[in-house]
This record gives C-alpha cells, structure tokens and sequence, in this order.
C-alpha cells in the first residue's frame, strides 16, 4: 500500500511540446494518500486516461516526478509498481473457471493454497459470483466477465494500488448501483489506494472520497463531493457536477451587489478588486435557487416546467439569459411570470471561470 505523489508531472505526446498548449496533461502537483479513494472526473479527451497510465507505468511522464511513498516509479515498468488494474472491458481467461481466474494473482505469487482458497471465497461473495465459481469464464455473461476482472484487481491485499479506468462500462445499468456499492465496501474493508476514471458524475461521486476533477488537461478542482457541489471553484466544476448543472450567468459585481443585466443581486461578500479584463459571472445552482409568485425576489421569466418525478425544474430567464430553478411543489404560476428566491450564502462569483473569494460582509444579504 502507498501514497502517491504527483511532483510537477506533466506530459505531451508530441516530441518537442513548445508551451501549455501542446500538453494532454498540464503540470500537477498533489499527493493522494495511501487507503484513499480518489476518481478522477471529466469528459472524454481531458487527460484522465493519460493520468492513469502515467501512475500504472503504460506512459512515462514528458515532465516530473511520481513517488510511491518515497520511491520515485516514474521510469520503473507497471510490473515493478505493484499494482492492480481494472480495465474497460472484460480482461479474463475464457478457458479457466471463474475460480481459476480469482486464484490466477495469488497463484503466481506462490501463496499458501488454503490462504488463496479463502480469499477467492471472501471476493466470489462480495461480488455476487460464488454461485459460478466452477463455471467457466467463457459462458458468462459481460456483466459477470466484467465482475471476474473485478475480483482478479481486488484479490491482492499486497497491492500499492488498485487503478479502475471506467470499469462499469459493459455494466448493465440497473447492476451498476450495486457494483459501486460494493466497490465502496470493498475499499472499507481493505484499506488499499483506489483510483477511479470516469466521465460518469454519479459513479464517481458514489465511489470517491475525493473528486479530481479535469478540464483540458488541468486539475481544475480537487475536493470531496460535497465541496464539488457547493462550492465548485471553477465554472466547468458547476456545469459539469450537478444535473441540471449550475447557473452561470454574465454579471457586472459592484462591492456587495451583482447586476444582471438591470436585475441587481445582494451578495453576502463585498468583491473590490475583481481582475481587470476578464469576464465576470454569477455562479449559482438550481438546487439553490427557488421559483415564487410574481413580484417576490427577483424578476423572471417562466418558459417552461419540468417534472422529473423526485423535482419539478422551471426553465426560466433572468434579463434574458437562461437560467433552471426549483419549483415548490404548492406553488401555482399564473403566466409566464414569477420571483426567484437565492440562497446569498450559495451565489459564488467567478473571474475567467475562477472562483473569486469575496470580503465576507457585516450583515446577511441576497435576493
């Protein structure tokens, strides 16, 4: 089991990368502690996979250093990392029993047999498989395929770390809750630094402890789903967590007041000096802001509303520009007009899509 240390780690796939530009991974600097786990989150192309393949040893690093505990790996082969990974799709032996396929990692390290017998069992349970053990892999279904290859990264309780690089994808979706679940448990129980790459916001928030979220290449956020959701601290982190995913609006801030357009929004924060020449927003999710009748909060208007069964969603604008908020389930709109209730403590504001950190003002304010 290990720490994993990310020292000024950067790569580029081309030969001679000039400046940020040429980089799939931007230089990241960060240690993820040994029994964590972590996922890293973004859109296909943002420099997860690269990541991943640069921690296993597929990939040595154009730029920096990474250390498991204090042993620096970056130029050492994935078979003298020691490490378990999970791959895409199903990684098996067809010709082998799903027994044969748990045992296969302990075999080779010349365990014990009663020792491997028993973790074989303790896994087969775990991942609902111990009523095939004795089948072979090859007339499974992708689901329990996938499930073996699964067990074949968990059975090692001897591993720095265990890498999942989207492990769920062949999943069925109704089994996929469950497997997230029991990776969960699973991560409880053994202690071992997992690494989760997704582009899924549910599978990653279900899973993680801690969210590495990506953006062209950057780590633009690194923080626990809750931190993610409240206070996202950077404009891709609100749109891309959350569904609907934040509102993110163009704003003129003035001290303590934003304006939008000629709708003027209280802050809790006082902002003085915002950075000059860049573009200023107002940050806020719909979860936080509510729908009311006309001529209560600020003004909008009402195009459309949304039942989705747990909430209803009203797609509204506010001085023209699109905007989602919540409608209580007693409020009756008559026409396309109605208020908007903010939670002040929730309205973030961003400069060049950075949160910016406000002066925290002598009274409560908002909308």
């Amino acid at each position: 089991m290990a720490s994993i240390t990310l020292d000024g780690l950067a790569h580029a796939y081309r030969p001679d990368p000039r400046g940020p530009q040429d980089y799939a991974l931007k230089e990241i600097n960060h240690v993820w502690r040994q029994g964590g786990a972590y996922a890293l989150l973004g859109p296909s192309g943002c420099g997860k996979t690269t990541l991943l393949n640069i921690i296993s040893g597929l990939v040595i690093p154009t730029k920096g250093r990474i250390l498991f505990n204090d042993r620096d790996v970056t130029h050492l082969p994935t078979e003298a990392r020691n490490i378990a990974q999970v791959f895409q799709f199903p990684v098996v032996y067809n010709t082998m029993s799903v027994r044969e396929n748990l045992a296969f990692p302990l075999k080779n390290r010349h365990l014990p047999r009663e020792a491997i017998a028993r973790r074989v069992e303790e896994i087969a349970h775990r991942l609902d498989l111990s009523a095939v053990l004795d089948r072979k892999a090859s007339n499974l279904t992708a689901d329990a395929k996938q499930k073996i290859s699964l067990g074949r990264g968990l059975v090692r309780s001897d591993v720095n770390a265990i890498l999942f690089d989207e492990p769920l994808t062949v999943i069925d979706p109704h089994l996929k809750w469950q497997l997230r679940s029991t990776l969960k448990e699973l991560h409880r129980a053994l202690d071992l630094t997992m690494i989760y790459v997704t582009h899924d916001q549910t599978e990653a928030l279900t899973f993680a402890d801690t969210v590495v979220v990506m953006h062209d290449g950057a780590v633009v956020q690194t923080g626990t789903p809750e931190e993610l959701f409240e206070r996202p601290a950077h404009t891709f982190v609100g749109h891309f967590i959350g569904s609907p995913g934040m509102n993110v609006l163009p704003a003129r801030v003035e001290g303590r007041t934003a304006h939008i357009g000629d709708v003027a929004i209280e802050l809790v924060r006082a902002y003085p000096s915002l950075p000059a020449g860049e573009r200023i927003e107002l940050g806020v999710r719909p979860e936080f802001a509510t729908l009311a009748g006309a001529g209560t909060g600020l003004p909008v208007k009402v195009r459309r509303i949304d039942d989705i069964g747990r909430a209803r969603i009203a797609r509204i604008e506010i001085a023209g520009h699109p905007a989602a908020a919540m409608v209580p389930d007693a409020l009756a709109l008559d026409g396309d007009t109605a208020g908007l209730r903010l939670d002040p403590r929730q309205v973030h504001i961003y400069a060049g899509g950075v949160l910016v950190e406000g002066e925290t003002a002598n009274r409560e304010g908002g909308a």
